[in-house]
C-alpha cells in the first residue's frame, strides 16, 4: 500500500474530562482556531479521493461540535466508515438517534474504571453514571460498542472488575491499552507507569477472560512499551498506512507529532493551505521519517527494521529530544537507560501509593498545577520548562 486507509479526525481539543493521561497537546488554546464544518466536509472529500476508508471522530470530546451529525452524514455519502470515539458526555438519547439516522457505523466509549468514585476520580469530572446509561444506549440502536480502557497504576488492579463491567453493557469488544507516555501522560508518567507485578496480574485475568469470552468479546491487551525488549511498529511506520488532522488543520502523520515538527523545524503542513493529496506524498514532516533512509544504527543494521520501524519518533524525540535516535524502548537502543531507569523507579518499594496528577487543563483557562516540570532528556534524566513541551490513543 502507498496511500493510507484511516484517518483520525480531532475535531475539537474541547472536552469536559480532565484525565491525566490525555494525550492531547499541553498547550491547548494553540488549537482554538478550529477548522468549520465546510473545511471539515472538504478534508473528509480529499481523503476518501486519497483512498482512506476509515474515519475516526475524535477530539478532545467530538459531541463538544455542534455540527457532529452533519460530518457524519457527510462522510458516510462519501463512503467512510465512521467511527466515534467519545466520552459520552453530550450523547443525549435523541442526538445518538440523529447520528445513526446520519450513518455513523460505530461507538467507541472510553472508560477509567468499573468503580464510580475510581473512574470519577481519573476523569476528573463527575462521569461514570453517565457512561453507563450512554452504553445502554449505544446498544439499543444497534450500534457495535468498543469500550476503551487507558490502564495505568491506578486503574490496572481492577481489570477484572473492568472486564466483568463490558460483559454486563454487553460490549463486543474492549481494548486494554496501557498509557502511551506524550501530552499529559508525558508529564504524569512516574505516576501512571505500574508495576512489573501489577503487569503480570492483568495479564494472567487477560488471558482467563480471553478464553472464556471467545467468541462473544474481543479482548485486546496492550502492554506498556517500556515493558518490552522492542518497540512497537508505531503507525505501521511513519506516514505508511494513517494520518491525522488536528482540530487547526495540521496534519500529522502520528497523533503525537506536533512538538517533534516544531523541535526539528519541520514546516507545519496545513489543510488550509495544501490538499491532502500533496500532504500525504510532499509534505517534508510526512518524508521526515518515512521508510528507512534516516535511520541510525542500530536500527539501520537490524533485522527488525521492517518489523517495527524503528519504533516511535514522538516517544524518541520525547525522551531524547531528536526523532531520528533509535527508541530507547528497543534493549539495543544507546539510551535504553532512561527506560530502565523509568521501570525502577516504577518498581521500586519505597514508591509513594497515593501520586497527584496534574489533570488535563480546559481550553481558555490555564492549568495552575503545570508549574510542575516535565521531562526531556539526552543522557540522563533532566527536568524542563512545561513550555517546551506539548504533546502527542
Amino acid at each position: 500500500m502507498d496511500k493510507p486507509y484511516g484517518l483520525l479526525a480531532e475535531l475539537t481539543y474541547a472536552c469536559p474530562l480532565k484525565c491525566g493521561y490525555c494525550s492531547n497537546p499541553l498547550q491547548l488554546d494553540d488549537y482554538r482556531d478550529e477548522l468549520g464544518t465546510e473545511e471539515w466536509k472538504r478534508v473528509f472529500a480529499e481523503a476518501a479521493d486519497l483512498g482512506v476508508l476509515q474515519l475516526h471522530l475524535s477530539g478532545g470530546e467530538p459531541l463538544q461540535r455542534h455540527d457532529i451529525v452533519e460530518l457524519v452524514r457527510s462522510a458516510n455519502r462519501l463512503g467512510l466508515y465512521t467511527n466515534l470515539i467519545t466520552s459520552g458526555l453530550g450523547l443525549s438519547r435523541s442526538r445518538a438517534a440523529e447520528l445513526r439516522e446520519a450513518g455513523l457505523d460505530h461507538v467507541q466509549l472510553s472508560i477509567q474504571s468499573d468503580e464510580q468514585p475510581l473512574s470519577d476520580h481519573i476523569a476528573g469530572t463527575p462521569s461514570f453514571a453517565r457512561k453507563q446509561v450512554v452504553a445502554k444506549q449505544v446498544k439499543d440502536l444497534g450500534w457495535p460498542l468498543t469500550l476503551n480502557v487507558v490502564l495505568h497504576r491506578l486503574n490496572i488492579d481492577r481489570i477484572a472488575g473492568i472486564i466483568a463491567m463490558a460483559e454486563a453493557m454487553n460490549a463486543d469488544r474492549i481494548e486494554l491499552a496501557n498509557t502511551q507516555y506524550a501530552g499529559w501522560a508525558g508529564i504524569n508518567q512516574p505516576e501512571l507507569l505500574p508495576s512489573r507485578g501489577q503487569l503480570d496480574h492483568a495479564e494472567v485475568v487477560v488471558r482467563e477472560a480471553r478464553e472464556r469470552l471467545e467468541g462473544s468479546m474481543e479482548i485486546i491487551y496492550v502492554i506498556p512499551d517500556y515493558y518490552s525488549d522492542y518497540p512497537k511498529p508505531c503507525m505501521d511506520g511513519w506516514a505508511a498506512r494513517q494520518f491525522t488532522v488536528v482540530p487547526n488543520g495540521d496534519a500529522l502523520p502520528c497523533p503525537a507529532a506536533h512538538e517533534l515538527a516544531v523541535g526539528h523545524g519541520i514546516p507545519s503542513a496545513n489543510v488550509r493551505e495544501h490538499s491532502l493529496g500533496w500532504i500525504w506524498d510532499q509534505a517534508p514532516l510526512f518524508q521526515a521519517f518515512r521508510g528507512d533512509s534516516w535511520m541510525p544504527d542500530p536500527c539501520r543494521s537490524c533485522e527488525r527494521k521492517e518489523i517495527d520501524f524503528g519504533g516511535c519518533r514522538c516517544q524518541a524525540f520525547a525522551l531524547t529530544g531528536d526523532a531520528a535516535r533509535t527508541d530507547p524502548v528497543c534493549h539495543l537502543s544507546p539510551d535504553h537507560g532512561l527506560i530502565e531507569a523509568a521501570v525502577a523507579t516504577a518498581n521500586d518499594p519505597g514508591r509513594p501509593a497515593g501520586g497527584i496528577l496534574i489533570p488535563r487543563a480546559t481550553i481558555g483557562r490555564p492549568n495552575r498545577a503545570m508549574t510542575v516540570q516535565p521531562r526531556r532528556t539526552t543522557s540522563t534524566p533532566v527536568r524542563l520548562s512545561p513550555t517546551m513541551l506539548r504533546d502527542k490513543p
